[in-house]
């Protein structure tokens, strides 16, 4: 069965927006559009349940039970214990107090971290700051050419034994190539490290199967899943037990708490239950059944396809002209839809001139500083940067086409 893209469209206020629905939207890798259920998650808590959750009162009760739901909920889709899932502000943030917790880990040994230049910042500067404490930090470089990362590269890296942690993206951020994250685990297993992935890029594509990905730590955002201004941080319990905690000291036996040294924002956690919700109101629109986990591999087979079929035409588009350069695989099915290119001219005067012709997209560095220099692209000229998820629809990538036809 093919996604109903109608009635996709019908769970995102945004579309009946007089402001967002003026332009195609195409700016989905800086954030997506919120679900419906999500919107309505934060509105009730706002309204009905704003008060410090878990005190002996109605409000505080129902929004307690609601921060629970969320957790408990998303854990059972990614298919893991509920403990395991931790929120913070960002993923930036949950990030570096991870980063913190493997310096003391590590502190001492002769243990050494992987990390690549594929990666957002976010996870790639916190990990090289750990050379300044004496900590081994290895690079797993990117084919200039293509962007990709080789395995056999990693195998290498790794071949000592001392490698502890190897640190990589689900896709990056602007190459969009989606990393076989399961063989690349299971590699660093076999060398007796841990790994941790960046999945902010790819869980907009889809909600990840940890057990089947089979990662130590899993990174993403909520406010690019269709919900909140959230981090969400999925993380085993025997590494995360392992790891000296950063929240407060008598947390530190609550998995969830043990690394989030701040509370976290409780009505945005509450709401991220509205991702679930979607997330079910998909699955049950299309027919898919089964356990949490079983819909969510159904729906992310869903959007997945969609993508895949929407997208292919703008990257044949792209690849046919000669005024620039596509950066990433030219097939859909290797992809995000997140298609970044370098032009012949400063990208973002181009982002302006889109944004003229009815086009919502964004162009600059991304926070991919060092992909874009392994790739040998000016930072200063950046790239153009369009993004699709699964509600985009094929007339708003025709549009898109068109509108750079005219501006380029």
């Amino acid at each position: 069965m093919a996604l109903d893209l109608t009635f996709v469209r019908s769970q995102f206020p945004a579309f009946s927006s007089p402001v967002l629905s003026s332009h195609a939207f195409f700016e989905n890798a800086g954030g997506s559009y919120p679900c419906r259920q999500v919107v309505e998650r934060l509105t009730r808590f706002y309204t009905d349940r704003k008060v410090q959750p878990y005190g002996p009162y109605p409000g505080a009760q129902a929004g307690g039970a609601e921060m629970d739901e969320a957790r408990q909920r998303l854990a059972a889709m990614m298919g893991v214990a509920g403990e395991e899932v931790s929120f913070g502000p960002s993923t930036s943030a949950n990030t570096y107090v991870l980063a913190q917790a493997v310096r003391k880990w590590l502190a001492g040994t002769d243990g050494a971290v992987v990390v690549t230049d594929q990666d957002h910042e976010a996870n790639s500067g916190v990990w090289r700051r750990l050379a300044e404490e004496g900590i081994e930090v290895r690079d797993w470089k990117l084919d200039p050419a293509t962007g990709s990362l080789d395995p056999a590269d990693l195998g290498r890296l790794m071949a000592d034994g001392k490698v502890r942690l190897v640190c990589f993206p689900h896709c990056s951020n602007v190459i969009a190539e989606v990393n076989d994250v399961a063989a690349i685990c299971a590699m660093a297993k076999a060398a007796g490290a841990r790994t941790v992935v960046d999945g902010v890029s790819y869980a907009p594509h889809g909600f990840p199967d940890i057990p089947a990905l089979g990662p130590d730590v899993y990174l993403f955002s909520a406010y690019k899943t269709y919900g909140p201004h959230q981090g969400i941080m999925v993380i085993a319990r025997d590494f995360g037990m392992e790891l000296p905690g950063q929240g407060h000291f008598f947390n530190h036996g609550t998995l969830y708490k043990r690394h989030t040294p701040a509370g976290p924002d409780h009505a945005q956690v509450a709401a991220c239950a509205g991702m679930a919700d979607y997330i079910d109101a998909l699955a049950a629109h299309h027919g898919v059944t089964g356990d949490p986990a079983a819909r969510n591999r159904g729906v992310h087979d869903l959007m997945r396809a969609q993508e895949e079929a929407v997208i292919q035409p703008l990257l044949d588009y792209l690849s046919a002209r000669n005024d620039l350069r596509l950066i990433g695989p030219r097939e859909a099915a290797r992809r995000a839809p997140t298609v970044a290119v370098e032009l012949d001219r400063a990208a973002e005067p181009v982002s302006e001139d889109l944004g003229r012709n009815g086009i919502a997209c964004w162009a600059g560095d991304f926070y991919a500083v060092r992909p874009l220099a392994a790739l040998g692209i000016d930072r200063e000229k950046g790239v153009l940067r369009m993004s699709a998820v699964h509600y985009t629809g094929a007339e708003e990538v025709a549009r898109l086409i068109a509108a750079l036809d005219r501006v380029l």
